[in-house]
């Protein structure tokens, strides 16, 4: 028998169990979302899957509820594919192996898959249930929401009726999560040319810094390497002649930068070892209290002739590192706390004939994520560099005078005899996309306490998620 088989509520970490056996990474949707059509139709339910395979369940309200509102559940069938280096699995062909501990779920050697996949299991076995009060009921399961939202992008709202959404894919079970931001992917590329010159070869690499989320950390104060890289160069310039080979740093747009590499020429290789070390020392001292595990290595290679980044290419871009817009841009005025809006240099890639900066940017405003990208094409124009931007998902913003809202907290305060944190985040929900395709929705996003999502270490409280369940179903039951 399963460890999970005994926990409660057991039907939904059935569902949860019977989800972790089906690979369900992002771009390989078709396994998971026949097995939510397959369970629609066991439940006689009417099921929709559409292209992207967003799968839409309906069911009718229960005795009592026929003339309510209907609402829309809704969480995302995809999960992030994360393994130790122990561990052997095929993410597109094997399943998960989930076990208990103490009061967490956690899987071995992987990620959980609890975002979001503890929200369909929530949402089916509410569906599943003959004697749960609920009015209409819109699940909606949306897929490769971890690579940009595509399904949601995807969905046809027309399909949905529904006024009011409850996501569940929020992390904290003490938060109502009332907005998010919107974002894109704005990418700069520098054309390059190259020259043959001849001198000694030297690596820098920059790593060891804490990095991490570039919406939720962008307020941690953590140094980005390819910003920090383009002061060191800046410095260098005016202390030592050397020619710039490539610059790679960062493998993630959504990703606050953790390690650069910088490949550089020069004739005076003891002249600049001297600077580098000095400077860097200066570095360390600045930043060592917030960064205690950042470290550098400077290695001095053979000398030889080697194709260089032209003069004015290099001095454009290190004008670039030295000045374009990264970090928080705006803090907002309505909420305490919130950061507005902020831009990324996520990667910096250096290819033969270009180079390539890709930076994410976020704001809970629509208006002011318009400005981020204006921003950043007219800095683009100054350096007469070709610009994409692509990606976009609409913000959430924040909805005065919520019913949904008011229902939570009376229910949230009734269960646990306080008050919940109200939250708006910086970072990306599917919200943004209803509620940008539906007229007038109102949505809260709530979900059980989730910890080290996207890594290993991913465990799902199972106290919380009990707790959790409970209040969506009071939630439920008071929607008339």
């Amino acid at each position: 028998m399963s460890e999970l088989s005994s926990l409660k509520p057991e039907r939904v970490f059935k569902y949860f169990e019977e989800i972790a056996r089906i690979p369900h990474g992002s771009e390989n949707m078709t396994a998971i979302a026949n097995y939510c059509v397959d369970f629609a139709e066991k439940h006689s339910l009417k099921v929709i899957k559409d292209e992207a395979n967003n799968v839409v369940i309906y069911k009718s309200a229960t005795a009592g509820y026929e003339n309510t509102e209907p609402v829309i559940l809704q969480g995302h069938l995809d999960m992030v594919c994360q393994k130790d280096e122990s561990t052997e699995i095929d993410f597109m062909k094997d399943g998960l192996e989930l076990f208990v501990d103490g009061d967490f779920v956690k899987a071995k050697g992987t990620t959980l898959g609890a975002d979001n996949g503890i929200a369909v299991a929530m949402i089916l076995a509410i569906l599943e249930s003959d004697n749960i009060p609920h009015p209409p009921i819109e699940a909606v399961f949306t897929t490769d929401e971890e690579i940009g939202m595509v399904g949601a992008l995807a969905l046809d709202m027309s399909l949905l009726k529904g006024k009011r959404m409850i996501n569940l894919d929020a992390e904290e079970d003490d938060t109502l999560t009332v907005s998010c931001a919107g974002g894109s992917d704005f990418r700069m590329i520098v054309p390059l040319k190259r020259k043959t010159v001849r001198g000694s070869k030297v690596i820098i690499t920059l790593k060891g810094l804490l990095g991490g989320h570039s919406g939720v950390e962008i307020d941690k104060n953590r140094v980005n390497a390819d910003i920090l890289a383009g002061r060191f160069l800046n410095y260098m310039k005016s202390v030592c002649d050397f020619e710039i080979i490539s610059i790679d740093g960062g493998d993630k747009g959504n990703a606050i930068p953790n390690n650069c590499t910088m490949i550089l020429c020069t004739a005076t290789p003891d002249i600049f070892m001297s600077s580098a070390i000095d400077y860097l020392d200066i570095i360390h001292g600045e930043i060592g209290d917030r960064e205690p595990d950042f470290i550098d290595n400077i290695c001095v290679c053979e000398e030889s002739e080697y194709d260089v980044i032209e003069s004015e290419i290099k001095d454009k871009l290190i004008f670039t590192l030295l000045c374009v817009p990264d970090g928080i841009a705006q803090m907002s005025a309505e909420i305490k706390g919130l950061v507005e809006s902020s831009s990324n240099l996520g990667i910096l890639k250096t290819e033969e004939d270009k180079i390539i900066l890709h930076f994410t940017l976020r704001s809970n405003k629509k208006s002011a994520l318009q400005f981020l990208e204006g921003r950043l094409s007219a800095f683009s124009s100054c350096i007469s560099c070709e610009t994409e931007c692509s990606g976009h998902y609409p913000p959430w913003e924040f909805k005065e005078n919520s019913e949904l809202q008011k229902l939570f907290k009376e229910c949230y305060i009734e269960q646990y005899g306080s008050e919940p944190k109200i939250e708006a985040i910086h970072a990306g929900l599917e919200c943004g996309v209803f509620a940008s395709g539906i007229e007038g929705l109102d949505c809260i996003a709530m979900g059980p306490q989730l910890f080290d999502v996207h890594t290993v270490k991913e465990r799902l409280s199972i106290f919380s998620l009990k707790n959790t369940f409970n209040l969506l179903l009071e939630i439920l039951k008071r929607m008339k």
